[in-house]
């Protein structure tokens, strides 16, 4: 297998609902750390969901304090390279500097694609640590059917396909991706999570949608994202000019009044790791 995921000690037990049981790792020496974030650890990832399927998660505990993490979807076809030839943008170097400029930590679910097509700015993200980069697949197709309409990947490929972006991370020079999957769309059935238990990723979810995609009113988007945050919650939004041109102006609204608000930005490997704290 390209990828492998280092499996903890510990094994929680998880939710008949939601798979929120992480299991925590020893910790590395710190590398600097931003304002709103811890030093790194190892990655904590969760325990098998039912019947050894690939774990699903959706949101942090809501009993650990007011945090949220931010999550950037880097979406990237498989075949719209003649498009992004033709000039077409598909990354949002402005939104990862505002990102910067804020010091927001946040999780960067990247598609291999994505990778080869911005490689600098993806071994730059991945360098960085107020980021982290996950798996969002390599071609951006689909794990299940009739889903957005994009194209679909067959159940025989699609261990090969999350594999593949790992290859196109590390190719681009990302150091340390993240043992986190995003189904494209977010579309996944019991297949689709049998087929990647092998890879042993913990598929991430959300329980915030910011309605970035092809939005152009940057304060409805904000005010979405404010309508749903909760301690604990996993924001989804979108690292792509051509498809979410107003995601950078709503960041800018929406970080200042959450921290107004009490609230703390974390990556989503923090809030996987506190799922499986002491209460």
């Amino acid at each position: 297998m390209i990828f492998s995921v280092r499996r903890a000690a510990a094994v929680c037990v998880l939710g008949a609902a939601l798979a929120a049981c992480g299991t925590a790792r020893a910790p590395q020496p710190a590398r600097p750390a931003p304002s709103d974030a811890p030093p790194s650890r190892q990655p904590p990832t969760l325990a098998p969901g039912p019947a050894g399927l690939t774990p699903v998660f959706r949101n942090g505990p809501r009993t650990h304090g007011r945090t949220v993490a931010l999550t950037f979807d880097a979406d990237m076809t498989a075949d719209q390279g003649p498009r992004a030839a033709a000039g077409e943008r598909f990354d949002n170097p402005g939104l990862i500097a505002t990102l910067r400029a804020l010091r927001v930590p946040a999780t960067v679910f990247m598609t291999g694609r994505w990778a080869e097509e911005y490689p600098d700015q993806a071994r730059s993200i991945g360098r960085d640590p107020l980021f982290e980069v996950a798996n969002h697949s390599y071609s951006h197709y689909a794990f299940t059917d009739d889903c957005y309409g994009l194209p679909t990947v067959s159940r025989e490929r699609m261990r090969a396909d999350v594999e593949r972006a790992y290859t196109a991370f590390r190719a681009a020079g990302v150091p340390d991706p993240m043992p986190y999957f995003r189904f494209p769309g977010g579309c996944h059935d019991r297949r689709a999570l049998k087929a990647l238990t092998p890879t042993g990723v913990t598929a991430v979810q959300w329980d915030v949608v910011g309605g970035d995609a092809f939005a152009t009113d940057s304060d409805a988007v904000a005010r979405q994202v404010l309508d749903g945050v909760r301690p604990g919650s996993v924001v989804v939004l979108h690292c792509t000019r051509s498809a979410a041109p107003a995601t950078e102006r709503a960041v800018r609204t929406v970080v200042p009044e959450l921290r107004r608000q009490g609230y703390r930005f974390v990556k989503v490997s923090e809030l996987i790791g506190a799922a499986g704290a002491p209460r």
